[in-house]
């Protein structure tokens, strides 16, 4: 083999320039002063330069959004959980007559109310899925605020 098809085989690493200069390191007080031996006078306190904002990388912001969105979905949960709805006050109950719908059992016990609201109020004080009623049922109706 010749020297240039090695060479293009295994090519040699070629060192680059970092993109920016960091400066080196310096030594920081919990006060915020520089060490003795970077100090400009020997009674002066000199305060140490103010840090670049820190940049974040597409994986950390990722993190940070995760992050924020698992502490909002469990506050969320806390708060669902904590609070406990009120139960609804019961004025009194109502046998279902023959050939009576929900919608009349509705209309005739809670009058002041609109149909539709009256009956999910119905239907929500007694767990019923669906406006189908039996002749005989008892149904319990909410008093009205």
């Amino acid at each position: 083999m010749s020297a240039g098809a090695v060479g293009v085989l295994a090519p040699e690493s070629v060192r680059t320039q970092s993109r920016t200069a960091r400066p080196p390191l310096r030594l920081v007080a919990s006060d915020g002063t520089l060490s003795p031996d970077e100090r400009v006078g020997q009674g002066e306190r000199v305060l140490a330069r103010e840090l670049p904002a820190i940049r974040f990388t597409r994986r950390g912001r990722l993190v940070i959004t995760l992050m924020a969105t698992v502490a909002v979905a469990t506050l969320a949960v806390v708060l669902a959980t904590s609070v406990d709805a009120a139960a609804p006050l019961i004025d009194h109950a109502t046998i279902v007559s023959a050939g009576q719908t929900l919608s009349e059992v509705a209309a005739t016990q809670l009058p002041s109310l609109p149909i539709r609201g009256a009956v999910a109020r119905i239907q929500l004080v007694n767990g019923l899925n669906t406006s189908q009623v039996q002749a005989g049922q008892s149904l319990l109706i909410p008093a009205v605020p």
